[in-house]
């Protein structure tokens, strides 16, 4: 073999996540866990290298070991000079796992990745955004929507009770999925829209309820319908806990009942609820362009201290 050549292959599992680890990034400290859980495995995890010289990877995640590869979540490459063949590395890096670790026909999962909140401002952290889209977009992904990620911490005050609205816990599962089938109503939400081009609202409400909200292990009695005094739901919001922090899971107001600024007082709600159970921080995620939404975030105490890039293929 000869001394630079090039080298694209899964890692051999746990033993090598201090080779696939070479590249940092957040979610580096998860991959021990995740794979000890399922939640990644090795035949996700590949890397090119020369020698022991880490130049790209890329890896899959999922939500548990019996489900396929759901999110692509790690792609880097190598910082290098304007004009060297780092992308083009990365490119074939990506083109090879993907014919290896994703089943024939199926459909690519979507690409996400942190990056931060002045990226566009930051010239040496957006030179890496762009080089890293750029990968993507040469496999044929397109930029879908970039999101805020948010955070609320404890030394913010926590927001008083709504004097508008009532709260109850949500009665069941029916109950729920039909009033997220009726807010993707004029949803500002790019995977809403996206859903609702492929399937009913009814059939989208099913599938976000079963995938995501179904699975938390926190407490259900945390989710909240928002009610006027005579009981006429006006919106709900699902404080929960994923594998890794306290979130606002969802938070939504009615199509009817839009324009009267109770989403401030839903989204505090949840707020309350999580800040009750003593958290070091509560997050929450929508997309750029939602901008009442963002408002409503900003105004409860959140701040944008990261983004999501997604992209998509076909």
């Amino acid at each position: 073999m000869r001394k630079n050549a090039l080298t694209i292959r899964a890692i051999t599992g746990r033993e090598e996540l201090d080779l696939f680890s070479q590249l940092p990034y957040v979610l580096d400290e998860e991959l021990a866990g995740d794979l000890a859980a399922g939640r990644r495995r090795p035949e996700w995890m590949w890397v090119a290298l020369r020698g022991d010289r880490l130049l790209a990877r890329a890896a899959w995640w999922s939500r548990s070991a019996d489900d396929p590869p759901l999110v692509l979540d790690i792609v880097d490459i190598e910082d290098s000079p304007s004009g060297s063949d780092h992308v083009d590395i990365g490119v074939h890096l990506l083109r090879t796992a993907m014919a290896a670790a994703l089943p024939d026909g199926a459909r690519r999962p979507e690409y996400s990745r942190f990056v931060p909140p002045d990226w566009r401002e930051n010239a040496a952290a957006g030179q890496a955004v762009r080089d890293r889209m750029t990968v993507l977009e040469r496999t044929g992904a397109r930029l879908f929507v970039e999101r805020l990620r948010l955070e609320w911490h404890p030394p913010s005050p926590v927001p008083e009770p709504s004097r508008r609205l009532a709260f109850r816990p949500v009665h069941d599962g029916e109950e729920l999925v039909a009033l997220m089938a009726s807010v993707l109503q004029g949803t500002l939400d790019a995977h809403g829209r996206a859903e609702l081009a492929r399937m009913s609202a009814h059939e989208a409400a099913v599938r976000h309820y079963e995938d995501e909200l179904a699975r938390y292990a926190s407490p259900r009695d945390w989710w909240r319908i928002a009610t006027l005094p005579h009981g006429e739901p006006v919106g709900f919001v699902i404080p929960a806990h994923n594998d890794c922090n306290p979130v606002i899971a969802y938070v939504a107001v009615l199509p009817s009942h839009r324009g009267n600024g109770y989403i401030d007082d839903i989204l505090a709600e949840g707020t309350r609820v999580l800040a009750g159970q003593h958290v070091p921080r509560i997050r929450a995620s929508t997309d750029l362009g939602n901008t009442p939404m963002a408002n409503a975030f900003r105004r409860a105490g959140y701040i944008n201290f990261e983004r999501e890039i997604n992209m998509t293929w076909g």
